[in-house]
């Protein structure tokens, strides 16, 4: 065991050498370093293990070990190169020895570290306000489904001034041949995109977790890593644990990964926003104390998963290793693929895929202005304030209307959301009640789809709901068609609206 001393931090660990290199202004943005180009001093450089801030001439120095990426921590102001395909080229990945036998190919062999690991970086505006696109579970098994998420969503997409985007893994659906294909299509935005790996999007014959990443770094670069935006912080971790013996995976981040993390937020100011995004939900990974321990520790923090295929607001606190008075807020984010592409096509062939909780696929758009945030749901092929479904029956006799229930499913709904109705256009504003439920809607979907010969996936059983709301129309002199009002407030202070008819007969 031999301790290095990098940057005034100690770092232990069986290492064979050291890796060096330089941060330095791309000004010319080819991504090579000219002669003039400046190097650039106090930027944070990563090997997983350990950080070190370059010196006055941009210089780092790190110990290195085989199975190893060299990454740098891109800090606000400042923006790395992307390649054709929109990925941010901010690593290198180290394996003199390439990864072992895979079936989708891992990593070729490296060689030996280059002379010099050099990282460019271009001059950036960054205001505090910004937006970001969030994507769950893409979850492409082939190039049909593929074709699904291009022709439905990303060509379509409305990128509302994003600065960038994220996938929350499950990127593809086992088959990581097409992950080429995925980026292309991807890339069609236009804007820089990061990626988190998921379950379905490691290496299955990998004898060990440290190598079921392969395919994946071979894409992306690190599964586990961190960047600045703005007034925000953004922390990749991968928390799918390969276990090979058993072939199967848990949710965990592992030790070193763990230790990396609390040595990366050593180095965030305590005003600022730290946002971690990972595949499956937090409360469900080992380290979850440990991690929501650490971010107890911050007055500002926020997390996002996918994973589970349908919409939900968490709030974790004391029970779950969150010690400050406000709950720490888990945002387990709707998928893309909602239902992995089940349910009955649409006259395009492309299955309509609902998710379990009965709200449609879809994204998300985050809004960050300096520590604070906000959230917006988008429903694929739908417009903007689509937001709810209301379910009341279509027609009722007056002497039966006191009573009569409707129910609203307000797809980005939470428990800190606010639900009210009204009966026609003057009618009082009446607050309802959140139920855990299965979606109605949801429900005949899948009964009446048992009942077909159907050339398509069914969808999955109906969960409980987590935004569902209960009401009972109250009694009144109004007849023939009138409107029932829904509005809702979220957590964030907006407001979403709908209408429904209803007819009332003598």
């Amino acid at each position: 065991m031999v301790a290095w001393i990098v940057g005034g931090l100690v770092a232990l660990g069986a290492v064979q050498g050291e890796a060096r290199g330089v941060v330095y202004d791309d000004a010319n943005g080819n991504g090579v370093r000219d002669r003039g180009e400046r190097g650039l001093g106090a930027v944070l450089v990563s090997n997983g293990v350990d950080f070190v801030r370059t010196d006055s001439q941009g210089v780092w120095k790190l110990p290195s070990s085989d199975e190893m990426i060299f990454f740098v921590i891109k800090p606000r102001g400042w923006i790395t190169p992307v390649d054709k395909q929109q990925l941010p080229k901010f690593y290198y990945v180290h394996k003199p020895n390439g990864s072992p036998k895979l079936k989708f190919g891992g990593v070729a062999p490296t060689g030996p570290l280059p002379a010099s690991i050099d990282f460019a970086l271009r001059r950036n505006r960054e205001p505090d306000r910004f937006k970001a696109l969030f994507f769950g579970d893409t979850q492409s098994r082939d190039l049909r489904e593929l074709k699904y998420l291009t022709d439905t969503l990303i060509t379509r997409i409305d990128k509302e001034d994003a600065k960038f985007g994220v996938t929350l893994g499950d990127i593809l659906f086992d088959d990581l041949s097409i992950f080429q294909q995925h980026n292309e299509a991807i890339a069609l935005i236009g804007i820089p995109w990061y990626n988190v790996l998921g379950n379905h999007d490691i290496d299955f014959d990998a004898p060990h977790d440290d190598q079921s990443d392969d395919t994946f770094e071979r894409f992306y670069g690190p599964s586990y890593y961190s960047f600045d935006y703005g007034k925000v912080h953004f922390v990749v971790l991968d928390d799918v644990w390969w276990m090979p013996a058993d072939r199967r995976y848990k949710a965990s981040i592992g030790p070193k990964q763990l230790a990396w993390l609390k040595k990366d937020l050593e180095f965030v100011p305590p005003d600022r926003l730290v946002v971690l995004m990972m595949h499956i939900p937090l409360n469900e990974v080992e380290e979850k104390r440990e991690i929501l321990g650490l971010l107890s520790q911050r007055p500002y923090s926020l997390s996002v998963a996918a994973h589970t295929h349908f919409q939900e607001h968490r709030f974790l606190g004391k029970d779950d290793g969150f010690t400050r008075e406000k709950p720490h807020h888990h945002v387990v984010n709707v998928t893309t693929c909602g239902s992995w592409w089940t349910g009955r096509p649409d006259e395009f062939g492309v299955p309509h895929s609902t998710m379990r909780d009965g709200a449609p696929r879809g994204h998300s758009v985050f809004t960050f202005d300096g520590n604070t945030y906000t959230i917006a749901y988008r429903a694929t092929g739908r417009a903007p304030d689509y937001q709810m479904n209301i379910f009341a029956p279509d027609v009722v006799k007056a002497g039966d209307l006191k009573g009569t229930e409707i129910l609203v499913n307000v797809f980005a709904g939470s428990e800190k959301s606010s639900t009210e109705f009204r009966l026609g256009a003057e009618g009082k504003w009446t607050p309802m009640r959140r139920v855990p439920m299965k979606d109605p809607a949801y429900v005949k979907m899948v009964t009446e789809a048992a009942q077909l010969q159907r050339p398509y996936r069914p969808l999955p059983g109906a969960i409980d709901s987590p935004h569902i709301w209960r009401g009972l129309l109250p009694a009144t002199d109004l007849r023939g068609v009138q409107p029932i009002h829904v509005r809702s407030r979220d957590m964030f202070g907006n407001v979403v609206v709908a209408t429904q008819a209803i007819r009332i007969d003598p």
